[in-house]
């Protein structure tokens, strides 16, 4: 079966379905937002509206991605509006992080450019001999409880506001969109105050922890794919190297299908919203291996790749140093 002429098919782009997946994605995303403020003195409300609101903002951040491929609207035109107006509520902003996005496109699973990776990954081999200090400060980056929170708040609120490659790809544009996002935060205060500010705040970092752990899934699992030049194969780095996660059809539905990254990075102009049905109607023989919720907590164990098994592994056990009789006999005198 050629996978390629079976993933064009599900290319097609429609705008009625695309304003549907904008327009719905936009209202719970206020209208959560609204609930939480109006009702923060009600726990058992401020709470799941946060989290309904968390998950419209990352939903909101995939419509975005989509629109930098060109694959939620039916024109190029149509797209590239709709990405710069997602951007004061992505906090991403449009024109910068898309040609961020094409590069990793185009070197995932390459060892030679994991610069342009959302996480960074070191190989067995560079942890071996990476000195005492370089290992510290790659055990606390990859640490789950420092990448997830402290990594969603530098990303979203501090790095978005200049990301990597501004000056190569466009000063003008971040700039815009970092007035754009402050005129939206004044009007919010405006709207309802400190205490609105830090609901709206408080949401947001939910989602971009949500975020977090699905960009770090997207690429790390036990037997994803890394390779060099000039054995890279771009079709494998894209179907062995991205994962499908299976966390059933509300949660795919929720963040637009961003869990099945493997047919995305084989095909990326399939819009979000025929992705589920082109992975599911995939045939046996291509079929991938899904990652169910137990098995992606557990790759948040995983740190490194090993190149001659071809594995991501956890760190390796401390070396503990071998103290003989006459050593510690001469340690204790």
């Amino acid at each position: 079966m050629d996978l390629r002429a079976y993933t064009r098919q599900f290319t097609e782009k429609d705008n009625r379905l695309a304003g549907l997946s904008f327009g719905t994605t936009f209202a719970v995303y206020f209208a959560s937002l609204y609930l939480a403020i109006s009702e923060a003195d009600r726990w058992y409300v401020l709470i799941p509206a946060m989290i309904v609101h968390a998950f419209a903002a990352v939903r909101l951040y995939v419509l975005q991605h989509d629109c930098g491929h060109h694959a939620l609207f039916e024109t190029r035109l149509q797209n590239e509006i709709a990405g710069h107006v997602l951007s004061p509520f992505t906090f991403a902003p449009f024109e910068v992080m898309k040609q961020n996005h094409n590069l990793h496109h185009a070197n995932v699973g390459n060892l030679a450019h994991r610069e342009t990776g959302e996480i960074h990954t070191m190989t067995l081999a560079e942890w071996n001999a990476a000195s005492g200090r370089e290992r510290l400060f790659y055990r606390l980056y990859r640490n789950p409880f420092i990448l997830i929170p402290l990594g969603a708040f530098f990303t979203y609120f501090i790095r978005y506001r200049w990301p990597k490659n501004t000056t190569r790809f466009g000063v003008g544009p971040v700039l815009r969109h970092n007035l754009a996002v402050a005129v939206w935060v004044g009007l919010l205060y405006l709207l309802s105050g400190w205490q609105g500010l830090g609901i709206y705040f408080a949401a947001s970092l939910m989602g971009g922890m949500l975020g977090v752990f699905l960009v770090y899934l997207q690429h790390n699992f036990e037997d994803t794919w890394w390779d060099r030049r000039p054995h890279l194969d771009p079709q494998e780095a894209a179907l062995k190297g991205s994962s499908a996660l299976d966390f059933g059809w509300w949660f795919d539905t929720a963040v637009a299908c961003i869990t099945l990254h493997d047919i995305h990075h084989f095909n990326a102009r399939i819009p979000c919203y025929r992705l589920r049905k082109c992975h599911y109607g995939l045939p046996p023989e291509h079929a991938p291996r899904r990652i169910g919720f137990r098995e992606a907590v557990a790759a948040l164990n995983l740190k490194l790749w090993d190149e001659e098994n071809r594995r991501l592994v956890p760190f390796p056990p401390a070396r503990r140093r071998r103290v003989t009789g006459h050593g510690a006999g001469q340690g204790a005198a």
